[in-house]
């Protein structure tokens, strides 16, 4: 059941692979259908039957034993209706299951990459195919074999009364063709608007604070209601444009339907037909042989929506195919290298960083200071990985951290982005990273950044539900707790993006003990900051400017040669004492940009 064709390519056998494995529940589904519509003829045999041996017999035995024939063919075909229905559902089902970790991975790595994919758009897609599967489109399409079946029939009653339900069925096609035609573009552009709509309430309703506080809502409102306008209107033309064609569909029909028959009657006039009851049998099955197409044009609107998805998916899994298996390394022990590293946002050819460098050893904390715009945070998203470089690397124990498969090294590896995102469930499963939660380990992480007893005092404990995003928690208990999820584990490599902005005293000094005890357990930490309270724990210092280091070395070198320039009114650049060119293992020149 495929609804768009492509190009070949390994994404599409993806969905042509699926789609192979639900063929079995098809092929039996299509069987049950057929069986089911071949009894529909069930009434047109009753009505012969007793019109030739009841009304001549006028025997009430014959009469029952046809009826309870009827009544039992009748339960046959609502039988195998429902086993066909339950069928192409299960078939939906499959689908879905088949594609929705691809489908989810898909969004996850379109977003990663900020690749336009419409946030879960893919997900929703994933939905309609398996919708489509047992909808009345679909049973359709199974039909079309009976109809051919019936159009042999009626050549067989008289090849008049063929040709004419052949051209009856062409008729058809061409109201079908017509309504595609028509309706496209409409559809089109209404399901576009109906993303753009939903995506913007979405966005809206994560920021219900922000509209509150500020009294946007009747702004924002304002630019929903044009955005579901836009929807409406055009939902409103396709459907105007659909009915159309729907009406014109069911009026070529209902006309041909008693066509057959007068053109029948026709024929038993002239003898050309023997038995008067064919005229009726004629005008049924003439119109089962047009059922199918009649539905696919009332239809045509949901064949349209499933079609469009299938080709989204097709593309975004064509856009971000698999991940290729790796081959595994063994566990980082903490080493960390920046090699003349640019970076530039996924997307974009500017660069942001230009040539970083600096190494690490196992256990030392590097501070990272500089102006906002300076690409602290690009840098912090470069050394876990999240976005590639343009050139240079950034390396964990020699490995190009981009290239680590993340699912071997996450564990390895705590972070903690600007923006502290955390999960609906609960405060153990945050922490936890969502895998099975060891509880001492939990706890542990907990302890260190100083939440343990800030948790025993919730409702559930390490069990109460923080809430979608963290909302039944304050800003700093947010942060904190995604600081306990960074050190879960016990992890080598630890990059933390303003950890203490939402921080007061009191988390200021459990961050810093947090981070000490880490570093004695053999823990490298990048830490981005603005507050000098980071500085106390860290080993080396750099600072960024416009995306360059202007300095880097021992922490107490560089802020000596920060204060010397400062005391010269930057009139000359200041070096760290025993100061050497730039590079990964030296202490890099205190040179502003111009």
């Amino acid at each position: 059941m495929s609804v768009a064709r492509t190009s070949a390519s390994p994404q599409q056998d993806e969905l042509q692979a699926a789609l192979a494995d639900c063929r079995p529940l098809l092929r039996r589904a299509v069987a049950f259908a057929v069986i089911g519509s071949l009894l529909v003829l069930t009434p047109s045999w009753y009505m012969l039957e007793v019109y030739d041996r009841v009304v001549g017999s006028r025997s009430t035995l014959t009469l029952a034993m046809l009826t309870l024939l009827v009544l039992g063919a009748y339960a046959v075909m609502e039988a195998v209706d429902w086993a066909s229905g339950i069928l192409l559902h299960q078939a939906g089902l499959r689908f879905e299951r088949k594609l929705a970790p691809r489908a989810f991975e898909a969004c996850f790595t379109g977003s990663l990459k900020r690749i336009p994919v419409g946030g879960v758009q893919p997900l929703q897609d994933l939905r309609v195919l398996r919708e489509f599967f047992p909808s009345a489109a679909v049973r359709a399409m199974i039909e079309g074999p009976v109809a051919l079946l019936f159009l042999v029939l009626m050549y067989m009653m008289h090849p008049l009364v063929g040709w004419a339900t052949l051209a009856a069925a062409l008729v058809q096609g061409l109201v079908a063709w017509g309504n595609e035609r028509d309706t496209q573009a409409s559809l089109l552009a209404a399901n576009r608007a109906a993303r753009e709509a939903q995506l913007y309430a979405d966005a809206s309703l994560r920021n219900t604070q922000v509209i509150e506080a500020m009294g946007m809502l009747p702004a924002i409102r304002r630019r929903w209601l044009q955005r579901q306008g836009e929807f409406l209107q055009h939902q409103a033309v396709a459907s105007d444009r659909a009915g159309s064609w729907q009406v014109l569909s069911r009026f070529v029909q209902t006309s041909m339907s008693s066509a057959f028959l007068g053109i029948a009657a026709w024929l038993l006039l002239r003898g050309e037909m023997q038995d008067a009851a064919l005229m009726i049998v004629a005008s049924i099955i003439g119109g089962r042989v047009l059922a199918p197409i009649v539905t696919a044009t009332a239809q045509w609107r949901m064949v349209v929506t499933a079609r469009d998805a299938w080709k989204r998916l097709a593309q975004l899994l064509a856009a971000l195919p698999p991940r290729p298996p790796a081959m595994p390394l063994p566990a980082p022990t903490g080493r960390v290298v920046a090699e003349n590293l640019m970076v530039a946002a996924p997307g974009s050819n500017t660069p942001i960083l230009k040539g970083v460098s600096f190494s690490l050893n196992a256990g030392e904390v590097l501070a990272v200071v500089g102006p906002s715009a300076a690409g602290k945070t690009t840098l912090a998203r470069a050394l876990v990985g999240l976005w590639p470089s343009a050139g240079g690397k950034a390396r964990l124990d020699g490995v190009d951290v981009f290239s680590w498969d993340h699912l071997e090294l996450g564990p390895h590896v705590g972070y903690l982005p600007q923006g502290v995102e955390l999960f609906d469930g609960s405060v153990a499963d945050n922490i936890a990273r969502f895998g099975e939660a060891d509880r001492e380990r939990v706890e542990d992480a907990a302890r260190r950044v100083g939440l343990h007893e800030f948790i025993l005092s919730l409702p559930q404990g390490y069990d109460t539900e923080v809430g979608s995003d963290g909302a039944r928690l304050s800003g700093g208990q947010r942060q904190r707790l995604a600081l306990a999820r960074a050190l879960y584990g016990k992890p080598v490599f630890v990059v933390l993006d303003e950890p203490n902005a939402s921080l007061d005293e009191a988390g200021d000094a459990a961050l810093a003990q947090a981070i000490a005890t880490a570093k004695a357990r053999g823990t490298t930490f990048v830490i981005m900051t603005h507050r000098t309270s980071v500085l106390a724990v860290s080993d080396k210092m750099l600072v960024l400017a416009d995306g360059q280091a202007q300095a880097f070395g021992p922490r107490d070198q560089v802020l000596q040669a920060l204060k010397q320039r400062a005391q010269q009114g930057g009139a000359a650049p200041a070096r760290a004492a025993g100061a050497r060119p730039a590079g990964p293992s030296g202490v890099a020149p205190l040179e502003p940009s111009a």
